[in-house]
Formats: structure tokens, C-alpha cells, sequence
């Protein structure tokens, strides 16, 4: 049997009739059942169906499934192709364009479907995307580099420190912007995380994702990173963005800050909103149009400052009703630095939380309160929940998103192991993760 057919997602009996048959993925076989004669392709499947069923994709483009019987006889008639994704050759670069480096990291963007479980799967490089979206050729000159091959959930604070460092040498190089491909599901936290780890930037940075794969007809892939490489080669400002679909059509793409951002829908295109915040620009017909003129501008000048590094004793919480005041004790039984507390409306927990939360202030764990709302800042001083606990000690987060906190803190406690030192730096503005009131015009950007 091919080892190619071992890994086809076929098993049990399809399989064995299949190897009967001498025949491979991409072999044209002739299927006899009851009189009926089925052509085709033999193709993979997924290896999460059942074992009674042969794909072969016939001269009409149809894929059809037969169920194999006792009687049903299948032979290879010819040698087919074996199925593989080429990439179609690179356009030819413009040496007068700016320089961009596209450092992927995996996830849908740079997904295709995996037959062997019927999902998508991380398989093409930066290189491939580059090569599959010609558009990119009249916008910058890109150098294209794989650095994962990981959906986003597979994302762990040291690749960031890795991804930090991969973009701090791009930098060095004298490249023009750096775009990071990435899975949605956990890109905010890896755009606020850049955000802290690289300051005084000369240059974008851009964080783009797709929610459909590029072999999907309905792929958001290349327009997403049409408008992320025009941000990340032509836009007047040098921060750590993330740049996705505005609406669900592909009219433009909205540019959003990183420690500003949150995923709020599963599967929409325009999944990613800025919260307590408007996004800083949009990209319409590969122009850039800013939102606001608060922005820190690109100057080749700047000299980056690289702080790469985060520990990952610090929590995220998200207090709810009943809950059991010992998850509090067992990270502070683990040694946990720090705790970030997603509480509810203005910043509350209950009564039940207040020992363990107290045991662990006075174990000089820093203990941030943001808030389960999306919009809204917290205000501890209304009710005397909040009061009762900034006078345990727990700092108030006016409206920082709860995973931008978790990132910050984890970041701080790379840079300093003082509690109160970390403290100051917690309710410090670094890099635009707080603002100083909330606008009515941002509560929302439906």
C-alpha cells in the first residue's frame, strides 16, 4: 500500500479494497456496482467518515460517494496526477516600491482544506500568499518568511517574544512595514502583546487574518492582506495594528489599534471591532483614510525599543455567579504574579471573593479589575463592592480590555519583578491601552 494512501483518510474495508485494487489518490478507477459503472478520480476524504464509502471525482467535476458492498468492484484504469497545491509563479517586484516583510504564523489566512479530517489545515507559506494575490506586486516589494505553521490557539507567550524579535530584525534591515499573518481566534492578544513589545516604532506593524480560507470561493484572505500590506507600506503612522474586513462585503478594510481590539463574532468577515475606541484608519481602493489624528507617526528616525519578553504567571479570571472563591487560592498556591479579574458592569465581584482576593494582595499579587461589558469603562467609586474592593487593594482598569490586561501584566512582569512597580506600570498609558474618558461616538462601530 502507498504511503500516500495511508494518510488519505481512508480505513476499514474502503481501504482495503482500495489496495486490492493496486490504485492511489489521484489514479483513475472504474467502480462497478449493481450494473452501474462510476468514473473518476480517486481523491482523499476525510478520515472522520466512515469506512463504507469511495470518493472519486468524475469528468463532470462532481465529487460522488459510493458505498462499497460485498459485490461492488472497483479498478484502476489509468494514472492520475497526485493532488498538490503549486503555487503559481511570483509577479516580477517594482524595485522603486517599498519593502515588506510578510511573516507568517499560520491559521486561516494561510489555511487550505485537509481531506485527511475534512478541516482546514495550516499549508501555505507567506510565500504562497504572496504569490496567489498578484495585486501585491503593484504595492510593495515582499519578502515573504514562515515563522509558524499554528492556528492561533497554539499561540503561547513565547512565540510572541519570538515573533517580537523576528519583527525587531526585519526593522534593523531597513525594511519599510512588516505584516504577521495570524489565526483570528487569538490575534488580539498577540496585536496587544507587539504592542508593549515593541515601542517607539519607525514603522506598521500589521496583524491580518482571514475567517475563510483561501481555497474558499467566499475567502476574506487576499483582500485582508491587500489592505494590511498598503497599511504596512504606505500608512503616515508606526504602530502595532490589526487589519480586517470593516463590513461583511469587501468594500474596505478598517485598521484598529492593537491593545484597542477584540474578535466579537465567530465567523463574520468583520469580525474585529474597536472597543472603546475608533479604528485609526481604513483602506478603500488600496488608499489609506485616517480616522484620527492621535497616532504616532512614521519617522525612519525612531529607534525601536525592543522589550520582548512576559511571564506567564498572571491570570485571566471572569468572575460569575457561584463562583468558588478557591480558583483565586489555587493560583496562589502556583505562585501566580498576577491576576486580572473580569468583573461584572462597573467592576464587581462578589462578597465570597474578598478573603482570597485580600490573602492574595498581601502576597504581593497584583490584582487588576476590568469588565465583562464590551464597551463602558469600570468606576469602582460608584457602588461599595467597588469600594470595599479598591480598599483590598485591587486596581481599577478604567477601560482596558480584559485581554489586553492579561497581556500587559504578563509583559510587566517580564520587565520588573516589584509588585508596586507593577502596579504604576498597570495603570500606566504605554501604548494607547487606556484612554482617559470613553465617548459616546465609540461605544459602538456597527
Amino acid at each position: 500500500m502507498s504511503q500516500k494512501n495511508a494518510n488519505s483518510g481512508y480505513k476499514g474495508h474502503a481501504l482495503e479494497v482500495i489496495r486490492k485494487a493496486h490504485a492511489e489518490i489521484g489514479d483513475v478507477v472504474r467502480i462497478t456496482k449493481q450494473n452501474e459503472v462510476y468514473e473518476g478520480i480517486l481523491i482523499p476524504r476525510s478520515e472522520y467518515g466512515d469506512q463504507k464509502h469511495i470518493i472519486i471525482k468524475m469528468k463532470s467535476g462532481y465529487n460522488v460517494g459510493v458505498k462499497i458492498t460485498p459485490t461492488t468492484k472497483i479498478e484502476k484504469i489509468g494514472e492520475g496526477a497526485k493532488p498538490a497545491f503549486v503555487a503559481p509563479p511570483q509577479p516580477k517586484q517594482d524595485e522603486t516600491l517599498p519593502k515588506v516583510t510578510i511573516l507568517s504564523t499560520g491559521g486561516t489566512i494561510a489555511s487550505r482544506v485537509d481531506y485527511r479530517t475534512g478541516g482546514v489545515r495550516p499549508a501555505l507559506t507567506a510565500g504562497d500568499l504572496y504569490s496567489v494575490v498578484p495585486e501585491l506586486s503593484h504595492i510593495a516589494r515582499i519578502d515573504a518568511q514562515i515563522l509558524f505553521s499554528l492556528f492561533s490557539e497554539n499561540i503561547q507567550a513565547t512565540h510572541w517574544t519570538q515573533t517580537a524579535k523576528t519583527v525587531a530584525e526585519q526593522i534593523s534591515a531597513g525594511i519599510d512595514g512588516v505584516v504577521v499573518a495570524h489565526g483570528t481566534d487569538t490575534m488580539a492578544y498577540t496585536a496587544a502583546a507587539l504592542s508593549f513589545a515593541l515601542q517607539n516604532l519607525p514603522v506598521p506593524v500589521v496583524l491580518v487574518g482571514s475567517q475563510r480560507s483561501a481555497d474558499r470561493p467566499s475567502s476574506d484572505a487576499a483582500t485582508n492582506l491587500v489592505g494590511a500590506v498598503t497599511v504596512a507600506a504606505k500608512a503616515p503612522f508606526a504602530e502595532v495594528v490589526l487589519a480586517m474586513h470593516e463590513t461583511p462585503s469587501d468594500t474596505a478594510i478598517a485598521v484598529h489599534r492593537g491593545t484597542k481590539v477584540r474578535k466579537c463574532h465567530t465567523s463574520r468577515r468583520d469580525t474585529f471591532k474597536s472597543v472603546n475606541a475608533s479604528p485609526i484608519a481604513r483602506v478603500q481602493d488600496q488608499k489609506i483614510i485616517m480616522q484620527t489624528d492621535d497616532y504616532k507617526k512614521r519617522n525612519a528616525e525612531n529607534k525601536l525599543i525592543l522589550k520582548p519578553e512576559f511571564d506567564e504567571k498572571v491570570a485571566l479570571i471572569k468572575f460569575y455567579p457561584s463562583m468558588n472563591p478557591e480558583i483565586i487560592e489555587w493560583y496562589l498556591e502556583k505562585g501566580y504574579k498576577g491576576l486580572i479579574l473580569e468583573g461584572t458592569g462597573l467592576g464587581h465581584v462578589s462578597k465570597n471573593c474578598y478573603e482570597p482576593l485580600k490573602e492574595a494582595i498581601e502576597n504581593d499579587v497584583v490584582v487588576g479589575m476590568c469588565s465583562q461589558c464590551i464597551w463602558g469603562r469600570v468606576n469602582m467609586n460608584v457602588y461599595d463592592t467597588g469600594r470595599d474592593l479598591q480598599a483590598l487593594g485591587v486596581v481599577s482598569l478604567e477601560d482596558m480590555l480584559s485581554e489586553t490586561a492579561l497581556v500587559k501584566l504578563m509583559w510587566i512582569f517580564g520587565q520588573t519583578s516589584d509588585p508596586e512597580e507593577a502596579k504604576k506600570l498597570l495603570k500606566t498609558n504605554i501604548v494607547g491601552e487606556l484612554s482617559p474618558r470613553t465617548l459616546p461616538d465609540t461605544l459602538s462601530n456597527e
